[in-house]
């Protein structure tokens, strides 16, 4: 590790010029990477929501779809706003029923049941199905999006899952660099009182800020990443990876007061860096890979992106870093300062020696309300519940529940030569289905009091292709809800009774296959992080009791962390639920590793029990608390700033994390280390000779009574 770090200070001008060079491939690769908004895309290829999609936009040229809801207008106006709309780039086919009849049949004529799918209770406003010939993700939907909002002006809203992903992405790119710049200052501020330097918070943030734009730049490879993931990483990376850097100045300080050459001083302080943050940044990395274990694949997309991240902070901390402060050196001793914001270590380590057993019984107990708490968190599914009531897609939802009684709009994708009369029983069952609205195809509309020459043949090709006719259904409920979930249940046994081989798709159904997904990924992730976290220490520690009491404070911390949402009554989104007990374990289980590695060290250079614990204490309180401290500012302004709650939420959870699990660890974990001690140096690798110790301090304190007798 020496010869690496003196590698480093003989080549830091190399270093430094390399540095920034990499950053112009890094930027090209970032503007070439493309963000995708759609939460719904990562659900798995092989299930049949996902299929139904990929049929449809193949053997119907449809892919997108969404609800054209419009007041005020003619049948006259209906046909020439279709004109407009079908006119749009990448719109691939409009539906209205003035349309769909060549405008020959009067509103008024039209049968109930016909008339109730397109035109609003009071009769004033119609709907119209617009289909476009991508995915609701793709570049070319979210510009037809807009285009279309163009053309019909404020008279009509769109509602569908493209509008929400397109809404979405106009959001996260207003918001993110707002919130990422507050994140910068605020960190800023924190180092600036916890660090004796104006210059060195400066330093950190300049060679944090590079790191990740290299691992944004990285993406490049894999060719996309998602919004959440790209909204959070910046943060998330300023927020963990700061450790690493505060350790190497700490480290520097240090040596530089053991050798007159300040070269040498940083040779042993990036060899010293390395060895420490080498296992403390494993148990960070393990925690973002668990993610990769889940079976929606945004938990890949975060994982590995995350997990490159701190990898990126390691090499950045131990390269990039150390030549920036050298060639800073004389500038950072003009600007050190006196006063520095800390936690009186020497108060709390004494504290230990008389208060630890109430300590650990209080806070013990705590689990009682963190279970209870956690175990009826709220969450939700649906997207557009994330954003604000503004946006025109939240708008047009609305106006879709309000006067049409109509909240999803699902799709089957049955057998092209099923008989009319058959789809047309099929489609009555349907109907008869608690809150549905409608369920319409083109058997249906032929069947009505609409005579089969009225329809055209381009418009009877919106509804069937060689393989497969597609029918309608709109249900009154909400998707992500029960009532929705269970009437995604009852339609598709209907459909499956009819034809084995069709295909229930749509929003409410690849929601619902969603939800069944999370509520397994929850319970992997979890097990997996604890599992190779718990590993880690073991390996790392070289002890079987230590890493039980390590990660016992942390998840307690993440049990009250999560629990708290209960209490206050906040419903979380669901992938927060899954990923930020993942995350709080990986980034703060090592301000536990950090004052355990003490107290050992301690222990096995002969201090007793108390006197290891109290030098644990006053060494490691400053750097857990200027940690977590760290951690809160790089999270906290997103989540005041963001009104995305899907992203503000997650990072609101970090940051209470953070400071949770810095008041356990400082509180909680010296008082379990004194109790379980007889245990710890038992069950340690290296810690016999405390157990030789411990022997013959009895026999001398028995010898002692013996002798006072």
């Amino acid at each position: 590790m020496l010869r690496f770090g003196k590698g480093v200070v003989k080549h830091r001008r190399l270093i430094l010029i390399l540095s920034v060079l990499l950053l112009i491939p890094a930027v090209i690769g970032f503007l070439n990477t493309r963000i995708n908004y759609d939460i719904l895309y990562y659900l798995p290829d092989d299930i049949e929501t996902m299929k139904g999609q990929d049929i449809l936009l193949n053997d119907f040229g449809k892919g997108a779809y969404g609800i054209f809801v419009c007041d005020g207008l003619s049948t006259a106006d209906q046909i020439k706003m279709e004109e407009k709309l079908t006119k749009v780039d990448h719109v691939a086919s409009v539906i209205c029923y003035s349309s769909l009849t060549g405008g020959e049949i009067p509103a008024e004529m039209l049968p109930g049941n016909i008339k109730d799918i397109f035109y609003s209770k009071d009769g004033k406003g119609c709907l119209m199905f617009i289909f476009f010939d991508s995915t609701s993700s793709s570049e070319e939907t979210m510009k037809a999006i807009k285009d279309v909002r163009a053309v019909a002006g404020k008279q009509c809203l769109l509602s569908s899952m493209a509008a929400v992903v397109t809404d979405t992405k106009d959001l996260v790119q207003e918001q993110t660099p707002v919130y990422t710049a507050i994140a910068v200052a605020l960190a800023l501020i924190v180092l600036m009182l916890t660090m004796d330097s104006y210059i060195v918070p400066v330093l950190f943030l300049a060679d944090i800020g590079m790191t990740i734009v290299y691992n944004l730049g990285s993406n490049f490879v894999t060719g996309e990443m998602s919004f959440i993931t790209m909204a959070l990483v910046a943060i998330l990376q300023l927020g963990v990876t700061m450790d690493y850097s505060i350790f190497l100045y700490h480290s520097y300080v240090e040596q530089k007061a053991l050798y007159e050459n300040k070269e040498d001083a940083m040779a042993h302080a990036v060899s010293a860096t390395l060895t420490s943050v080498t296992g403390s940044s494993l148990t960070t990395i393990a925690g973002f890979l668990a993610m990769c274990f889940m079976t929606f694949k945004l938990g890949l997309d975060m994982g590995i992106v995350m997990a490159k991240g701190v990898v990126f902070g390691v090499v950045g901390c131990v390269t990039i870093l150390p030549s920036m402060i050298l060639a800073c050196d004389k500038l950072i001793e003009k600007t050190t300062h006196s006063f520095t914001l800390r936690l009186p270590s020497k108060g709390l380590a004494k504290f230990f020696d008389k208060g630890y057993i109430p300590a650990a019984i209080i806070l013990l107990l705590c689990w009682i309300p963190a279970v209870y708490g956690y175990s009826r968190i709220g969450v939700y599914y649906k997207l557009d519940n994330s954003l604000p009531e503004t946006l025109q897609c939240v708008q047009a939802n609305k106006a879709l529940e309000k006067s049409y009684d109509m909240n999803s709009v699902c799709m089957i994708l049955a057998d092209a030569d099923q008989p009319a009369q058959e789809t047309k029983k099929m489609l009555d069952d349907i109907k008869n289905v608690e809150g549905v609205e409608f369920a319409v195809g083109l058997d249906s509309i032929q069947g009505s009091l609409v005579p089969d020459d009225v329809i055209t043949f381009e418009k009877t090709k919106e509804f069937k292709s060689d393989k497969y006719k597609l029918l309608l259904i709109s249900s009154k409920y909400q998707v992500a809800t029960d009532e929705v979930n269970a009437q995604c249940d009852e339609i598709n046994k209907i459909v499956k009774a009819y034809d084995s081989n069709a295909m229930f798709i749509g929003e409410a159904p690849a929601t619902k296959d969603l939800i069944h997904m999370t509520d397994r990924d929850f319970k992997v992730v979890s097990a997996v992080s604890i599992g190779a976290i718990f590993v880690l220490i073991l390996v790392v520690l070289r002890s079987v009791s230590i890493p039980f009491i390590l990660v016992t404070v942390v998840e307690l911390a993440i049990y009250l962390n999560m629990s708290i949402a209960y209490y206050t009554g906040t419903t979380l989104p669901f992938i927060a639920s899954i990923c930020v007990g993942t995350i709080q374990l990986g980034a703060t289980i090592d301000y536990a590793i950090l004052m355990t590695t003490r107290y050992k060290t301690e222990r096995i250079g002969g201090a007793g029990r108390k006197a290891a614990v109290k030098t644990a204490v006053e060494s490691s309180v400053n750097s857990v608390f200027s940690s977590a401290l760290g951690f809160f500012a790089a999270t906290i302004g997103c989540a005041i700033y963001s009104n995305i709650d899907l992203i503000a939420s997650i990072c609101l959870l970090l940051a209470r994390g953070a400071l949770l699990s810095m008041v356990l660890v400082i509180l909680l974990l010296p008082a379990l280390l004194l109790i379980f001690d007889p245990v710890i140096i038992r069950t340690t690798a290296g810690m016999k000779c405390c157990v030789e110790r411990e022997k013959n301090r009895k026999k001398v304190a028995g010898g002692n009574i013996a002798h006072q007798i």
